[in-house]
């Protein structure tokens, strides 16, 4: 009698369970016959409760795939053709063995569009003069809420990264310009500075001109000036460094890169393209100087080939992998 597959010492289920999910959770999503494919899918997620731990874990991306567009998912899913497929079924599973937040690569998230006050799409950039004259920049995939009150100046930062030129305040009593983060807060000390969500733990701030008050929720504060960054946690602020040249560059559509490594070149370019990008391992390590377009990522990536020992794989406009020449 056969023994069904065993979970992992961490609780997840086995790796090979779970690249069988993720071709399942595409075959019934984008495949051409998924209602036939349906009782074959029932019968696999029967066998074991390994079996159906793996796909709990696959149902929990659904919410994520249901925001790709239908003609991205389904070329994407075609194009992946044995062997190819098959590689791409294994890099999915990888993904759901991961976090969730994984997944996020895909930057396709219309809830926050909806929600919030002011946001931009993945690759755009937006600029606005708020209600005292302070400027304020989106970068891509960026949301924010603006709430000014007679008592202060408030943007909420849902998602993204922005950049805060900010105005004397017109206003005849005193308002604080603040920036919200569910990490804590940054007060504008009459300044210029961008702040950007990493991830769900953490805040990074970049002042470029005076200063700023960084007040984390449960954590001493701690004043940064101009040409220090820093990441915050609730209840800690990191180690002060240079300013990255990144911290506003993007503004203008730009990345300069001073012997970054390529892995983390590719990252900061996958945020302003729709899809997958990714970096083969044998390359991340390569190291890069120069100016990379974020505007056009097509033309940043064109770029790279023609620098270094690459080739660029696109097996769709949505998923493309920098890989070795």
């Amino acid at each position: 009698m056969n023994r069904p597959p065993p979970l992992q010492a961490n609780g997840a289920p086995d790796p090979a369970l779970l690249s069988e999910a993720a071709d399942w959770l595409l075959t019934l999503r984008y495949g051409d016959d998924a209602a036939r494919a349906q009782a074959s899918f029932e019968r696999w997620r029967q066998q074991s409760p390994a079996h159906g731990q793996a796909w709990a874990r696959a149902e929990a991306m659904l919410g994520v795939f249901a925001q790709v567009p239908p003609d991205i998912g389904k070329d994407t899913f075609q194009a992946l053709q044995r062997p190819s497929r098959r590689r791409g079924m294994g890099m999915l599973g990888a993904l759901l063995l991961a976090a969730p937040a994984g997944w996020l690569a895909w930057r396709h998230m219309p809830w926050r569009e909806w929600s919030a006050d002011v946001a931009t799409a993945t690759g755009e950039r937006k600029s606005m003069v708020l209600a005292d004259g302070s400027q304020l920049v989106l970068n891509t995939a960026s949301a924010v809420d603006i709430v000014f009150t007679a008592a202060e100046r408030r943007i909420h930062l849902q998602a993204g990264e922005i950049l805060v030129t900010t105005h004397a305040d017109p206003s005849p009593t005193y308002r604080p310009f603040v920036v919200q983060t569910p990490q804590g807060t940054v007060r504008a000390l009459g300044t210029r500075f961008s702040v950007r969500r990493l991830d769900e733990h953490t805040t990074r701030v970049a002042v470029i001109e005076q200063a700023v008050d960084i007040r984390p929720m449960d954590g001493a504060s701690r004043v940064l000036r101009a040409g220090t960054q820093a990441d915050f946690e609730t209840g800690r602020i990191g180690t002060e460094a240079a300013v990255e040249n990144s911290a506003t560059l993007w503004e203008q559509g730009m990345l300069l890169a001073r012997n970054m490594r390529l892995e983390d070149v590719v990252a900061e370019m996958g945020r302003y393209r729709s899809g997958v990008l990714r970096c083969h391992p044998a390359v991340a390590d390569l190291r890069v100087s120069g100016a990379v377009s974020l505007a056009d990522t097509d033309a940043g990536l064109a770029l790279l080939a023609r620098s270094l020992p690459l080739r660029i794989e696109q097996t769709t406009r949505y998923w493309v992998t920098v890989a070795p020449r």
